[in-house]
């Protein structure tokens, strides 16, 4: 209590108000009020007004303010969260986020360290946020990278793979600060704010919990796990740490899929009937290119999960978006269709017993039904997404296919209008300096870091495509790969344990 006691002081200048908001902890109501005039007071101090004399005036109030605040708690220190929202009084004086913090730093009891603990050094107001990326990758290279370095409220300040050259050449392309090839000391580094996982699937999952237990929000490419119960572990060990997840759904974050969405939440397609949706490219057709993430020493007489996951999650996150509902139950079916491949990892063609392509009708919860269809033996451009919904009002087709030099487009009809006409995307819904004729992997990967950005700036509720998000889909992969083996519906959700 002696926090909000010592804020409300400060900046009333009236120690009883200060001995009122301490008392009011036990009435929601009145804490709420209290917090309110807390944050009169302070906006009053930082522009300079009558009380500004108690700790600075315009130009430096906002810090000063914050550092009255957190060093005259006699007994503890304000959590992260607090530190990093309190920060942003001196550049935007939001006077809302140090309401929340201190509303969030007195109630999330046990996240208090001794006043003598110095404060790491991005606890101190950081200005912009600091990502370290894991893995130098094609993928990292070409939407990663670009994506946080777009955005002026960030910096990527070091990049780590197990190739140190290969780091090294990154670092240097990129102007990245440092260059490393220890993951945990990259980690444990208390300046970076957010760690980016781009590395081999089966590493997600340590990487990521790591990252969450030394106090790191995370963006990590799919899958977290390939047991959905892995993922959700995940995303409940984020949820207590108070931190953000994003995962690396990057069709979500198109233009297209975007202006859809908003176009759903305005009633257009009103009660959705029936979802349809694809990824599918020629990407692995030929057999000569070498096919990554597999296991070579893999049973080869068990068909192995690969385009469902590595395609499929992308469309059923957006069938789930846009539906508004999770699955029932789902019936699929999975098929190699190219026995032999080059694999990278041994440099020989070789027998790879892996789903190349798929498709499994679902139902959802709210009535409407759905059919998934994942491929990379399908003739066709990257990325190959299309996802079409039809309801009693409308129907919308989100084609996000690289065609003639534009990176997607989308069609609308009516009850009234049968024929599909494309319409054009609105700017609002393109990243700064982006425009339709922006390669997909650039354009759509923007969105989704300025998305992870608003989301960690703002520190509320919100947090789409998340490892919750994440852990659905698993789920549903997980699900449509019993089904195939078992020849049957599966019911969703299924069991919480493996073993049930």
């Amino acid at each position: 209590m002696g926090l909000v006691a010592t804020a409300t002081g400060l900046a009333t200048g009236d120690a009883a108000a200060g001995d009122a908001a301490a008392a009011a902890l036990g009435d929601p109501a009145g804490f709420a009020t209290a917090l309110t005039a807390v944050a009169g007071g302070v906006l009053g101090t930082v522009v300079g007004g009558a009380t500004g004399t108690a700790v600075g005036a315009a130009a430096g109030g906002g810090a000063a303010v914050v550092q009255a605040i957190t060093t005259a708690s006699p007994a503890t220190i304000p959590s992260q969260r607090f530190w990093r929202m309190a920060s942003r009084i001196c550049p935007a004086v939001t006077t809302l986020r140090l309401a929340e913090a201190l509303c969030l730093t007195e109630q999330r009891q046990g996240d208090y360290r001794p006043a003598s603990t110095p404060l790491p050094v991005k606890e101190r107001m950081p200005s912009t946020l600091n990502i370290g990326v894991l893995g130098a990758g094609t993928w990292a290279h070409h939407a990663h990278i670009p994506g946080w370095q777009r955005d002026p409220r960030c910096k990527v300040v070091s990049i780590c793979d197990v190739d140190r050259e290969r780091a090294d050449a990154y670092a240097t392309e990129f102007g990245i600060p440092e260059a490393t090839d220890d993951w945990q000391a990259l980690i444990g580094r208390a300046d970076v704010d957010v760690i980016d996982i781009v590395t081999p699937s089966h590493t997600h999952y340590e990487l990521a919990c790591a990252a969450l237990e030394a106090g790191k929000h995370v963006l990590c490419e799919k899958p977290v796990a390939y047991d959905f119960r892995q993922t959700r572990a995940a995303s409940e060990l984020a949820r207590r740490k108070g931190l953000k997840t994003k995962l690396g759904f990057t069709f979500r974050y198109s233009p297209g899929v975007q202006f859809a969405r908003s176009l759903l939440d305005e009633g257009f397609v009103g009660t959705p009937f029936i979802f349809n949706g694809y990824e599918q490219n020629s990407q692995w057709l030929d057999p000569a290119v070498p096919l990554r993430q597999v296991d070579p020493d893999a049973d080869q007489s068990v068909l192995a999960t690969q385009s469902l996951e590595g395609y499929g999650a992308p469309i059923i996150d957006i069938g789930h978006w846009w539906v508004g509902a999770d699955y029932a139950r789902v019936v699929g079916t999975m098929r190699n269709f190219i026995p032999e491949r080059m694999v990278r990892a041994t440099g020989r063609s070789m027998r790879m017993n892996i789903d190349d392509g798929d498709i499994f009708l679902g139902e959802y919860t709210n009535g409407a039904i759905g059919s998934i269809q994942t491929s990379f033996v399908t003739i066709g451009n990257y990325p190959g997404v299309e996802a079409r919904l039809y309801g009693e009002r409308g129907a919308i087709i989100c084609r996000l296919v690289e065609e003639h030099g534009v990176a997607e487009t989308i069609r609308l009809a009516r009850p009234d209008q049968v024929e599909f006409d494309q319409v054009e995307i609105p700017a609002r819904f393109y990243p700064t300096g982006g425009h339709p004729r922006e390669s997909w992997r650039s354009l759509f990967y923007a969105n989704l870091i300025k998305d992870f950005l608003d989301e960690i700036e703002a520190g509320g509720e919100r947090n789409q495509g998340n490892f919750e998000d994440g852990a659905w889909v698993q789920e549903t992969i997980n699900a449509v790969e019993l089904s195939f083996h078992q020849r049957r519906w599966v019911d969703l959700p299924l069991p919480a344990t493996s073993d049930a």
